[in-house]
């Protein structure tokens, strides 16, 4: 099953997610266990079936990075459990620049203006790589959804990093 498909919106790395959600507990309530109370012992396994794909497609959808990898996965480039790595220096010594910079928060003479400016910086990286990221896909060619499967595993980078600087957020904005 198409996870697109499933929740009837368009097939494409830009999800309005508020649509994505409104459909996800529509499907939810369709499936739920109190609706299947008196039923068949099939047709309630088959309703916490639904309801678990559901929740994986939901999961999938809702990322970015997970979206841009099924779409990937669609169109027959596999990321999952591969062993490739990024092989382009210049992004790997700014991801080691960004950890620094990360890690040196809160040491920062104004931590929280840092951590803003920091998680900024990040924001523009994760938007010009799903730019880039949705150029790339539309050519539908092999060499570019092999660039685009190299820009999901940046972006994976910087969302991590996203990720690690809402950690800190929580101890420089802890009261």
């Amino acid at each position: 099953m198409n996870y697109f498909e499933l929740f009837a919106i368009a097939q494409g790395f830009e999800v309005n997610l508020v649509e994505l959600k409104h459909k996800y507990l529509e499907l939810q309530r369709a499936v739920h266990p109190d609706k299947f109370a008196n039923a068949s012992e099939r047709e309630r396994l088959l309703a916490v079936q639904k309801a678990a794909q559901i929740n994986d497609a939901f999961d999938v959808l809702k990322a970015s990075d997970t979206r841009a990898q099924y779409l990937l996965e669609l169109a027959g480039i596999e990321l999952a459990h591969e062993t490739q790595t990024l092989k382009d220096p210049m992004f790997l010594m700014q991801q080691m620049e960004l950890r620094e910079a990360l890690e040196d928060i809160t040491s920062a003479s104004d931590p929280e203006q840092a951590l803003i400016s920091f998680q900024d910086e990040i924001s523009g990286f994760i938007k010009e790589i799903n730019g880039q990221f949705v150029e790339l896909f539309a050519k539908n060619d092999q060499m570019s959804l092999g660039k685009a499967a190299d820009l999901v595993r940046k972006l994976k980078f910087m969302l991590k990093l996203a990720d690690e600087a809402l950690r800190i957020e929580e101890k420089v904005f802890a009261f």
